[in-house]
C-alpha cells in the first residue's frame, strides 16, 4: 500500500516548507520519498507499484552510487575477456567523465530529465558533441549491467533516447561535418612529399598504410604469410591491439582482401629481399659466436692459442679455462665427450683426459683420483 501525503514545516530561520511525501512497504519495510509537488509524487507512485509488481523495485536507501555500479561494470568487462584497450576506454569514460558528475547518485534516483542534465553538464564543461554522446552512452551501458544483475529497474537513458533521440539526432546531424582534404586527411602533394621522406625501415609501413588505408591495429598485426606477392593482394585477418595481444578483426567485413598498386608491390619485394639478407647475416653471426663459444670451452693444447713471435712481437698465450669439479661431473648428465678432468685439491697437477662414455665411467675416474688422493696424502 502506498500513499501521497502533504508535509508541511518550519525551518530554523522561521521559514515555512512543503513537500509531498510518498509512504510505501517494500518486503516488510516502510520506505518514504520526498517530491517538491504532488504531480511528480503521483507519478512517482505509479511507476514503483509497476516495478513492484514485476519485481525490479530498488528502495533509494538500498541502491547503489553510479560509481560503484561503474566498478561493476568493468570488472564484468574484464571477466567478458573485452580487449585491454576497450576497458581502458570504459575507465576512462566512468573516472574522467561520470564519476566527478554523477559518481554519488544513487540509480534508483536517475530520471530521463538527470541525463539531459548530465549531457548539457558535459557540453558546459568543455566535452566535445563526440565525446558527450560516447560517455552517455556508457552511462547506459552501466545501467543495463545494473539491470541484468536486478540492482536498478529502468535504464534511462534508453529512455531518454526513446524520448528526445530524433531532436537529438538533428542536433548531431547538424555538428557533423565532411571531411576536408588539407584539414582532416593530406593533399597530393604532402603525400607525395611523405613519401619522398620515408626512409629506411619505416618506409614499408609508411607506404602500405598510405595505399591500403588499414587501421593501426590491422598494420601491427600485418606479417608475410597475409601478403601474396605473386597475386599482389593483401589479407587482413586479424589485428593486435597497442599491448600487442592478436585477436580476430570486430566484425565480418573487418577481414577482407585488399589488392596491393605497384609502388607498394615493389616496396614490399624489396623488404622482403632487405629481410632475408638480414635473417641470414644474423644466423651467420649467431654461427660464429656459437664456434668461438664453444673452442674457448675446450682444454688448452701443445701450440693452442700460442703464435711465433716475430720481430717485435711478444707471445701470446690464451688464458685456460678451469676444469670443472669432480662434484660437477658427477651430477651431468651422461653423454659422449672429451674433457679435462682435475681433481679439487688433487695429486694430479696435470690433470687428465679421457673418454666418458657413460656415468660408470665417470664415478670409476672419480674413486681412482679419491684412492690416489688418500694414498699420497694419508
Amino acid at each position: 500500500m502506498a500513499s501521497v501525503r502533504k508535509r508541511a514545516w518550519v525551518t530554523s530561520k522561521g521559514v515555512e516548507k512543503t513537500a509531498w511525501v510518498v509512504d510505501y512497504t517494500h518486503r516488510g519495510k516502510q520506505h518514504i520519498k520526498t517530491f517538491p509537488t504532488k504531480r511528480e509524487a503521483t507519478a512517482w507512485r505509479a511507476d514503483m507499484q509497476h516495478e513492484v509488481k514485476q519485481g525490479t523495485h530498488t528502495p533509494a536507501s538500498k541502491s547503489i552510487t553510479v560509481a560503484e555500479a561503474g566498478a561493476l561494470w568493468l570488472s564484468q568487462a574484464e571477466n567478458d575477456g573485452l580487449e585491454a584497450s576497450t576497458v581502458m576506454q570504459y575507465r576512462q569514460h566512468l573516472n574522467y567523465h561520470i564519476t566527478p558528475f554523477l559518481g554519488d547518485v544513487k540509480l534508483a534516483e536517475l530520471t530521463p530529465a538527470s541525463v539531459v542534465g548530465f549531457r548539457a553538464q558535459l557540453r558546459k564543461e568543455g566535452r566535445s558533441p563526440v565525446m558527450a554522446k560516447k560517455v552517455t552512452t556508457s552511462l547506459g551501458a552501466i545501467l543495463a549491467s545494473a539491470i541484468a544483475g536486478g540492482r536498478v529497474a529502468r535504464n534511462v537513458v534508453r529512455e531518454q533516447a526513446r524520448e528526445h533521440g530524433t531532436r537529438q539526432r538533428r542536433l548531431e546531424k547538424r555538428h557533423d561535418k565532411r571531411l576536408e582534404v588539407g584539414v582532416d586527411i593530406p593533399t597530393k602533394n604532402e603525400i607525395r612529399a611523405i613519401l619522398a621522406a620515408a626512409q629506411g625501415r619505416l618506409r614499408p609501413l609508411i607506404v602500405t598504410a598510405i595505399f591500403t588505408g588499414l587501421r593501426a591495429s590491422e598494420l601491427r598485426a600485418l606479417s608475410w604469410r597475409d601478403v601474396d606477392l605473386k597475386r599482389g593482394e593483401l589479407h587482413v585477418r586479424r589485428r593486435a591491439d597497442r599491448y600487442n595481444a592478436f585477436g580476430a578483426p570486430k566484425s565480418a567485413a573487418g577481414e577482407r582482401t585488399i589488392p596491393i598498386p605497384p609502388i607498394l608491390l615493389n616496396t614490399l619485394k624489396q623488404h622482403r629481399l632487405a629481410s632475408k639478407h638480414d635473417r641470414l647475416r644474423q644466423r651467420s653471426r649467431q654461427r660464429r659466436e656459437h664456434r668461438q663459444h664453444r673452442q674457448s670451452r675446450l682444454p688448452p693444447r701443445a701450440g693452442r692459442g700460442r703464435r711465433r713471435a716475430g720481430a717485435g712481437q711478444s707471445q701470446v698465450h690464451r688464458p685456460a679455462q678451469p676444469a670443472p669439479l669432480l662434484c660437477e661431473l658427477v651430477h651431468q648428465p651422461a653423454r659422449r665427450w672429451r674433457t679435462r678432468i682435475t681433481a679439487e685439491g688433487g695429486a694430479d697437477a696435470h690433470g687428465a683426459f679421457i673418454d666418458h662414455h657413460d656415468r660408470r665411467c665417470v664415478r670409476s675416474f672419480v674413486s681412482s683420483q679419491r684412492r690416489r688422493q688418500r694414498a699420497c696424502c694419508g
